[in-house]
């Protein structure tokens, strides 16, 4: 799932007496932000490189590296979210896979909060949720459920909102809430903590949420 790319211009061009200007895709999220901080202190002072950061976000990064060769670096890249697109680049000889970056991989799926689960065990399975949608109030309109998805412009939001679709969510009550950043995402999940409320939606790991 965690992948670190490189595009196949920067194996080309770069050599270990001239690494030359290399670009890092800054993706907008704080692990990714810190690796790429890490790659370009690493290659600036190690390597003697130019190295430079550039926003990133995973759609647009790896479409571009596929496509352009840019940015050379892409540190951290969810390679789950647009695989096919990926193997064919590195088929094509494009980019290349060149490692791991968390040794012991990322998760991301629906949630609720473990006291649910503690409470009435089926709420660990999403038939469980499904049967229980009323306790998940919307906020903003209490007759729906509230279903906490990704958000807008990250690519979880496309398979969030196709599982969501799948499972017929909409159908039990449920309606997608846009948190409207990642910041936004953990607030919602802290705010039900603190009160010890119903909540269900997207995240990730490792975080330090």
């Amino acid at each position: 799932m965690f992948s670190s790319l490189l595009a196949a211009s920067s194996l080309q061009t770069a050599s270990a007496d001239e690494c030359g200007a290399v670009t890092i895709a800054d993706m907008n999220w704080n692990s990714a932000t810190l690796i790429a901080n890490v790659d370009k202190f690493i290659l600036q002072h190690g390597f003697d490189c130019d190295a430079e950061l550039v926003p990133g976000d995973t759609q647009p990064t790896g479409a571009s590296m596929i496509s352009k060769g840019q940015p050379d670096i892409a540190p951290e890249f969810w390679s789950n979210s647009m695989r096919e697109a990926l193997d064919m680049g590195v088929k094509e000889g494009q980019i290349q896979y060149a490692g791991t970056t968390l040794t012991d991989g990322g998760e991301e799926g629906f949630w609720v909060p473990e006291y649910m689960v503690a409470k009435d065990p089926s709420m660990a399975t999403i038939e469980g949720v499904l049967a229980n949608a009323k306790m998940f109030k919307h906020p903003e309109d209490p007759s729906k459920s509230a279903f906490y998805s990704c958000p807008a412009g990250w690519n979880c939001q496309i398979s969030a909102g196709n599982l969501f679709t799948a499972l017929g969510m909409e159908e039990k009550g449920f309606e997608v809430i846009d948190p409207g950043s990642g910041a936004g995402l953990s607030g919602s999940i802290a705010k039900a903590y603190e009160r010890e409320e119903a909540w269900f939606g997207y995240y990730w790991a490792p975080t330090a949420f």
